[in-house]
């Protein structure tokens, strides 16, 4: 979930939160409220009576023949007025009907709904009506109760719920505005972060992150930034250690080449020799020495052409002698002589291939190797063309490009975890370029491109020729 989103979210279950617990107290207090008012009506109503009463009394008037108790006149317009809305008082005299006078309702204000109602009942009941004797002096003078209507607590509840629900709404609605704005002014910072750490994934280690205004950002800041430069160290690191070992590498393919060359093709030499040697002396009655002398020529043969196929592979000197160009040539060639393949090797070459770094011009006819070689692995092609571009820009680059229609998958060749691809990777990234591997129209395309970062002193081969 967007965070965003989520810190809102929290902020208006918090807000609803609050808004129930102040639904809950207006309710609880409009209760009470009921409650005072009703006990201060039947005080109020009960002071009037005791004075009609006492008035009664002195004047000796309205005397009941039964009680000898005097009756008050009560039912008047000013005992009506200390009757608060909403609240019913009924005087019961002794031995006689009771007498109830009531309050207007209206005042309270508009009827509750039918849900509010159950839920006020619910919780709260019916209001228990307040006792007062009239006279504390003379218990047999009468009592008065004063009762709530079972509709003004809910009219006074609905009544102040909704002014505080309307009022809470409107603030609710605008906290969640201004807190949204405030929030997403404050995670801006969190954007310019992933924004640079999608940089930092890309390969851009030469990004750092501003410093902000809050603390904790700044301190998130501070380790991406060191995360940023410990990669840089690293990788520079790696990028110098690869391209040592592919030096090395280069060495012992050389070392290993001449040692095949002058131990194991001078010995193949002689032994050709000694069987030529072997089948012209042999005697006219010994055919079968003749025969075994050929059989040791012609397995010296296949071992002098797999000797020599593996000094191809091995040595890259000639780069040195004819040039990155003509190496190119001379190894679309040699793939296209291979009894083997049914594939055709086609080579093209876009610009300038003279004047490379020498290890650049290495690693260039490294990977154009393992990308022929790949194509034959990953597919049955019958056309496999090699590309290779020199791009005169800001930036001096070598477009390197291999396209087959062997109908390989490009999915299982770009997750391929052998030596080929991952060779081919750890030379274009210890040059600081870039591999990319997809789709062609019948097969595989693998496409690479490659700075050209000549260092001072470097070693540069001279034009190449075809």
């Amino acid at each position: 979930m967007h965070l965003l989103v989520h810190l809102v979210g929290r902020l208006l279950a918090v807000v609803s939160l609050c808004l129930a617990g102040a639904i809950g107290w207006v309710m609880i207090d409009a209760h009470r409220s009921i409650e005072a008012v009703t006990s201060a009506t039947a005080e109020r109503v009960g002071q009037r009576l005791e004075g009609l009463y006492w008035q009664k009394l002195l004047w000796r008037a309205g005397m009941s023949k039964d009680t000898l108790l005097p009756m008050p006149d009560w039912e008047t317009l000013a005992t009506a007025s200390v009757v608060s809305p909403g609240v019913c008082v009924t005087f019961v005299p002794p031995n006689d009907d009771p007498r109830q006078m009531c309050s207007q309702i209206e005042a309270l204000g508009t009827a509750a709904p039918a849900w509010f109602a159950e839920v006020n009942n619910f919780l709260f009941g019916v209001e228990a009506p307040v006792k007062r004797y009239l006279s504390l002096r003379d218990r047999n003078a009468g009592f008065i109760l004063s009762a709530a209507e079972p509709d003004a607590a809910q009219r006074l509840s609905w009544h102040q719920v909704s002014i505080v629900v309307g009022v809470a709404m409107a603030m609710a609605a605008a906290i969640a505005v201004l807190a949204t704005l405030m929030i997403g002014h404050a995670l801006i910072p969190a954007r310019t972060i992933i924004d640079g750490l999608r940089k930092l994934k890309q390969g851009d280690l030469g990004w750092r992150l501003p410093r902000f205004r809050t603390v904790e950002f700044n301190l998130i800041a501070g380790a991406v930034n060191n995360l940023s430069e410990e990669l840089a160290r690293t990788n520079a690191a790696r990028v110098a250690l690869t391209a040592r070992l592919f030096q090395v590498q280069e060495e012992e393919r050389r070392a290993l080449a001449r040692d095949l060359h002058d131990e194991f093709g001078q010995c193949l030499t002689a032994t050709a020799a000694l069987a030529a040697s072997i089948e012209a002396g042999a005697p006219p009655d010994r055919e079968d020495l003749a025969d075994e002398a050929r059989a040791i020529g012609r397995a010296q043969k296949r071992m002098m052409d797999n000797l020599r196929s593996a000094l191809v592979r091995l040595r890259s000197q000639d780069i040195d002698e004819i040039g990155l160009e003509a190496s190119l040539r001379q190894l679309v060639s040699e793939h296209n002589t291979r009894p083997a393949s049914d594939a055709v090797f086609r080579l093209n070459v876009i610009g300038k291939l003279a004047a490379l770094p020498k290890q650049a011009a290495i690693d260039i006819y490294r990977i154009a190797q393992e990308c022929l070689t790949n194509a034959v692995k990953h597919g049955t092609p019958t056309e496999v063309r090699l590309s290779v571009e020199r791009r005169m820009s800001d930036s001096e680059t070598i477009a390197l490009t291999v396209e087959d229609d062997g109908g390989g998958d490009a999915t299982r060749v770009n997750g391929d975890q052998g030596h080929g691809i991952l060779g081919i990777r750890e030379r274009i990234a210890a040059l600081g370029g870039s591999l990319s591997i997809g789709k062609a129209a019948n097969g595989v395309r693998v496409a690479a491109i490659i700075p050209v970062m000549a260092p001072r002193n470097a070693q540069a081969f001279g034009h190449a020729f075809a």
